[in-house]
């Protein structure tokens, strides 16, 4: 029913409006497109701008193109502080990934695992790479990725190394990691700065009490539990796993961009950046439940860690078999 006193609009008018309302929409969408694609080709400018930062020269040679083949990767989690300047490795993991299978074996080796191999010097696990490094810098990467290839009787194609630095802005370009933090921590270190306080239970941690989660060893405060590297071990596992869980989400491929940024200037790999690129495509939607963690069991013999025979077989058959 028209309202009083106001006679209804001819039907030449109501069409008009009706066009006029479909030309707003459409440019409105079509807007909304030219936003969403200028921020797409944004993004993929910042992600390829920082792995060309990230990634070997050009003329580095590609050992093996990842996405055809499987491939084995070496990562170490450098000490490079200022108050420290050791080198040691404190995160030594060694990950072989199958590209048609998308699966992948990760073992990790606990930092004072003694090393005894043909050729080289009885050792900690994470003393090689800074006797390598003094030694000769340019050859430091080829002999650590040689070492740890016999020990775990694999060819290593590729080695990453990454600061405490980088991954702490890795974690905070990422907004924290909800992680199960499992006995209540505290060590202070006035000489190198170490200072780690973290209460038992599940929480979100950002960049600096995510290292301190990994990094802790034993407590010299009131009620903290003392904890070991076979722990510790489990405990880079979990935030890999974070990690992963992150970048697969919505939010983590916005952040993808930001994140490789930060890992720019604290990553260093003899990856060529065209097979990071392939690393991402391949390996980014990887599920967790395709990820093989092999956790090394020993006994502790100070000052090492004694890994039994039947526990190294045991890591080499998880990563030779992603070989296949």
């Amino acid at each position: 029913m028209p309202t009083a006193g106001l006679p209804p609009l001819p039907p030449r008018q109501r069409r008009k409006g009706s066009r006029t309302f479909l030309k707003v929409l459409l440019f409105i969408i079509v807007l909304i497109l030219l936003a969403v694609l200028g921020y797409a080709a944004y993004l993929y400018y910042k992600i390829d701008s920082a792995i060309d930062q990230v990634g070997a020269p050009a003329s580095a040679p590609v050992t093996k193109p990842v996405d055809a083949n499987p491939v084995t990767v070496l990562v170490l989690g450098v000490d490079t502080r200022p108050k420290s300047g050791s080198l040691n490795t404190d995160v030594i993991m060694v990950a072989s990934l199958n590209p048609a299978r998308k699966t992948a074996s990760v073992v990790s080796i606990p930092r004072d695992t003694l090393i005894k191999q043909s050729g080289y010097s009885q050792g900690k696990a994470n003393s090689y790479y800074a006797a390598f490094h003094n030694a000769n810098k340019s050859t430091a990467d080829a002999k650590t990725k040689t070492l740890f290839g016999k020990v775990l009787g694999v060819p290593i194609d590729y080695v990453a190394k990454i600061d405490f630095k980088g991954f702490e802005e890795i974690v905070d370009k990422l907004g924290g990691l909800t992680l199960d933090v499992d006995m209540n921590m505290c060590y202070i270190d006035k000489e190198d700065g170490t200072e780690i306080k973290l209460k038992k239970g599940t929480q979100t941690l950002n960049g600096d009490e995510t290292l301190d989660f990994v990094r802790y060893r034993k407590g010299n405060c009131q009620n903290a539990a003392d904890s070991n590297d076979i722990e510790r071990n489990e405990r880079q596992q979990q935030v890999i796993g974070a990690m992963i869980g992150k970048l697969k989400s919505l939010d983590g491929l916005l952040k993808l961009g930001t994140v490789i940024e930060a890992a720019g200037g604290n990553v260093e790999t003899d990856i060529p950046s065209s097979q990071i690129k392939s690393f991402i495509r391949t390996y980014m939607g990887i599920d967790r439940d395709k990820i093989n963690y092999v956790h090394l069991e020993g006994e502790w013999q100070s000052p090492y860690i004694v890994v039994r025979t039947d526990e190294w077989k045991k890591a080499q058959s998880a990563l030779q078999q992603q070989l296949k």
